[in-house]
């Protein structure tokens, strides 16, 4: 007689997106509806022209035409053989592709939800949804599927190529690759720390940790990383009191900072830019961007070394 209290907690993010619901043998995935552009129904005849071909033409464009079960891996699944096959012609950027299913199930909108890091650097994986029947549904983006096997198939093509030519001369030892790019990942947090420093390291970097602003600028004392993440709060020394440290300092000053906070307001943002910080990431960051943005001042920064 005293009534009930239900305490709901909600993700500070909610991405909902339209997409495509497809069947391909029992299983059904997603496409984003802003990547298709047209869905046509192909009759047997003209279906199979179009895989001895390669492709499907429409509009005067060419899409390379795929089954998409070989796509993500499954060989032995073959297509239902019916008068009507349904093809989604799908754009990503500048790139195309024709995806053969078995059926389409209609547009939905969607909740978009994290597929975790152990799904998030999967080529073609664009996240994943639960249907109202309590079903996950995969969100894919085909057309980088697409890419990566024709990368695939041009490399064993090379391969077999330089295999049938006999070599004319002894193979001489390869060349040392360009060191990998060095980041120091400053937070308190030993499950941040952690988890940027493996997202890092299957990226190809070095990677540097530090508990706090002092730590960082000891260790600073004695190696140059190519980018700092610093967090802002933090015992000892906060992010806000290490970029200026940092850039106070004649030898670091150039060393091209990201911040990563839960304090995104636009004062923090402000104040982060106004001391020198290059990049301000609110939490938790998007592993994409915080890569793209890494790559950026990486690149940029060698650069202007070079240029110097």
């Amino acid at each position: 007689g005293k009534g009930s209290r239900f305490t709901i907690y909600l993700p500070l993010t909610l991405a909902v997106t339209q997409v495509v619901l497809i069947r391909t043998g029992d299983r059904v995935y997603a496409v984003p509806s802003a990547m298709v552009e047209q869905v046509r129904q192909i009759k047997v005849d003209e279906l199979e022209r179009a895989r001895t071909a390669g492709k499907v033409e429409w509009l005067g464009r060419e899409y390379p035409l795929h089954f998409l079960p070989r796509l993500l891996g499954d060989a032995a699944q073959t297509a239902q053989t019916q008068r009507f096959t349904p093809v989604l012609l799908l754009r990503s950027g500048t790139s195309r592709a024709a995806i053969h299913v078995d059926e389409m199930l209609g547009n939905q909108e969607v909740v978009v939800k994290n597929i975790g890091p152990q799904l998030a650097r999967v080529t073609g994986m664009a996240g994943a949804t639960v249907l109202g029947t309590g079903q996950i549904v995969l969100i894919l983006n085909p057309v980088p599927l697409v890419a990566a096997q024709h990368a695939a198939a041009g490399q064993a093509a090379a391969v077999l190529t330089a295999a049938a030519v006999p070599p004319s001369a002894p193979a001489t030892a390869a060349a040392p690759g360009p060191a990998r790019p060095l980041v120091m990942v400053v937070d308190d947090s030993l499950t941040v720390r952690k988890i940027t420093s493996r997202l890092l390291a299957r990226e190809n970097y070095q990677v540097l940790t530090a508990k706090d602003g002092v730590d960082a600028l000891e260790q600073l004392h004695d190696i140059r990383p190519d980018v700092m993440l610093v967090d802002v709060e933090m015992p000892r020394m906060d992010g806000f009191d290490l970029t200026r440290n940092v850039r106070g300092d004649v030898k670091l000053k150039d060393i091209p900072i990201i911040m990563i906070t839960s304090r995104t307001a636009d004062k923090h943002r402000q104040y982060a830019m106004e001391i020198g910080v290059n990049v301000f990431l609110g939490k938790p960051y998007q592993e994409e961007e915080l890569l793209a943005q890494i790559d950026y001042l990486v690149k940029n920064r060698a650069g202007a070394a070079g240029a110097a």
